[in-house]
């Protein structure tokens, strides 16, 4: 039980990194401060759809659940718990590079629209 939870809680921990890698371009327009930590986690999270690489959160989710005598699913956490929701049909290569080329996109717009805003400092002389 205790292993199912904290399989569970890993599970949030991953969505809700994924919605911050997503949208928390959005978040620096309020808080200009997050994008240093925005930008590093879109990074990361680019990262690993253009490079078809696995999350470390779905290893350790996994383990959890094997532990607590479920079955652990093979894949990635996008591909086990995003993907079902947004297309059909099972993740390709394609799509991964396009969910990849999706949080490049959006966040470029999202902090280009920060750094027109905010416009060039002017130092005293």
């Amino acid at each position: 039980m205790l292993y199912s939870t904290l399989a569970d809680l890993v599970v949030l921990v991953h969505l809700g990194f994924v919605v911050f890698v997503v949208f928390g371009g959005v978040a620096a327009l309020r808080w200009p401060r997050i994008a240093w930590v925005h930008l590093p986690a879109a990074a990361w999270g680019a990262l690993i759809e253009f490079t078809g690489w696995t999350c470390p959160l779905t290893p350790l989710e996994n383990a959890l659940r094997e532990a607590g005598g479920q079955t652990a699913y093979a894949g990635g956490f996008v591909e086990h718990y995003v993907i079902p929701v947004l297309y059909p049909e099972a993740l390709t290569r394609g799509a991964q590079i396009a969910l990849g080329c999706v949080v490049l996109l959006l966040n470029a717009v999202v902090y280009w629209r920060l750094a027109r805003r905010r416009g060039p400092r002017r130092y005293p002389a």
